[in-house]
């Protein structure tokens, strides 16, 4: 592209962030969160409003806003784009620093406009692919000792460990290594274990969880557009979670119409699949809510024909009455366009009383909203094993008041060895950790 048309379309892409504010939202992210959130009309847009911060990163000494009760300190700086978190039996952290592999088309300047807006963030920053392994050496305070654990990796997001065998998922495989308590680094170069749906990779991360007895893997396979706009023929085995069996490798569908299922763990009470799942965009700064919902075997959630059970989608072409009559509504809405990619259940932590029970949401934030949503973590509370209540964010202040600087972004969640809550930063290129405050601690 030349250079005088890459310019015009850059000075079109800093009028839609200053046009963000024509399409203001009326709801809260709170107010949209529950088992019925409010939904009102979709509108249409030519270009959608956009909003984003402009990149700032942390000052030194700066950390994120925590809620009343818990303190927050960096154990890692200096990664590369830091996605996912898992803790290994040993108490070693593993952080999956990885972003898309950029082979996605560019196929209209409405998605040109769009990259390089979001892009303004941070948030399109080169990914490390490769795993790091922190290990806390025992001392109080500080970064934690930082390995290289694994490189040559093709935009990994999620892990597994079953076994002595560690599963890693690419974009486009899941490949298996070796795994031995204690070494700090993996050279055995990793073998691929089963392919992944690759073509496109609108979405591209492929989160994954084991089932509780290790026999299964559940993979979260994003759509390959928004709502079909590049052919229903491209979404083949895309806005699913596969079942993948460990000891034959092959995999099923295991549930579909999840447009992007960017949170995979399984449930403590009951060992099934739950997911965080990121809705459509383009119809509205309060359209369409993204989501927290159990994965039910067989269940079809209606992306692309439908949202949040039987509201139609008018956009796509042909329509599926007969898909959308059987469409699961999901279980627990989260707010509009927060963009939840991190999922923890946690029934015990190191974190006050309130936090026990529940899960932990990662939300990476907005880009076509104003006010801008998400870019927190968040709890939802579970009784008897249903979310209830609000979303109480527990972490905060990832971009500055006027909403013109991003210092951060949360992405996945783990808890480490003593309880306290991990939150990968993607943006901040660190690993932050949560725990209760001390008594006396301001």
């Amino acid at each position: 592209m030349n250079k005088p048309v890459l310019h015009g379309l850059l000075a079109l892409a800093a009028a839609l962030l200053l046009a963000g504010c024509s399409g203001k939202a009326s709801y809260q992210p709170a107010q949209q969160s529950g088992d019925a959130p409010p939904l009102p009309a979709a509108r249409n847009f030519l270009v959608p409003p956009m909003q984003v911060p402009r990149y700032a990163g942390w000052k030194q000494g700066q950390t994120p806003k925590v809620a009343p009760g818990l303190k927050i300190e960096k154990i890692a700086s200096g990664l590369k784009h830091p996605r996912q978190l898992y803790t290994l039996p040993n108490g070693d952290v593993l952080v999956v620093e990885s972003n898309g592999p950029g082979s996605e088309p560019v196929t209209t300047p409405k998605q040109l406009i769009a990259n390089k807006v979001k892009n303004l963030s941070g948030k399109g920053a080169k990914g490390g692919n490769r795993i790091t392994l922190l290990r806390h050496d025992g001392n109080a305070g500080g970064e934690w000792e930082k390995h290289v654990f694994i490189e040559h990796l093709h935009s990994p997001f999620g892990v597994a460990l079953i076994g002595d065998t560690l599963y890693v998922a690419n974009t486009d495989a899941i490949v298996k290594f070796p795994y031995v308590t204690g070494e700090t680094q993996i050279t055995t170069p990793g073998v691929e274990f089963t392919d992944l749906p690759a073509t496109i990779n609108h979405h591209w991360t492929k989160a994954m969880a084991a089932s509780p007895d290790g026999s299964k893997l559940y993979v979260g396979v994003g759509s390959n557009s928004n709502i079909t706009e590049n052919g229903i023929d491209q979404e083949y085995r895309r806005a699913v979670v596969l079942e993948v069996d460990v000891a034959s490798a092959s995999s099923r569908i295991y549930a579909s119409g999840l447009r992007n299922p960017t949170g995979v763990q399984i449930e403590p009470h009951t060992g099934k699949p739950w997911a965080i799942v990121n809705e459509r965009d383009e119809i509205g700064a309060d359209l369409v809510p993204d989501y927290l919902t159990s994965v039910q075997p067989g269940g079809f959630y209606g992306w692309p024909y439908s949202y949040y059970g039987q509201h139609v989608d008018s956009r796509v072409m042909p329509q599926r009455p007969d898909l959308v009559a059987k469409a699961i509504k999901p279980d627990y809405a989260l707010g509009s366009h927060v963009a939840a990619l991190g999922l923890l259940f946690s029934d015990t932590n190191a974190l006050p009383e309130k936090y026990q029970h529940g899960a932990f949401v990662g939300e990476h934030g907005s880009w076509d909203r104003s006010p801008l949503s998400g870019y927190a973590v968040v709890h939802v509370a579970f009784v008897d094993g249903k979310p209830t209540g609000v979303p109480e964010p527990l972490v905060t202040g990832f971009y500055s008041d006027d909403e013109s600087e991003l210092y951060g972004a949360p992405v996945g969640l783990a808890q480490d060895k003593d309880g306290a809550l991990l939150i990968a930063d993607d943006v901040g290129d660190a690993v932050w950790r949560v725990t209760a405050a001390s008594p006396g601690t301001p």
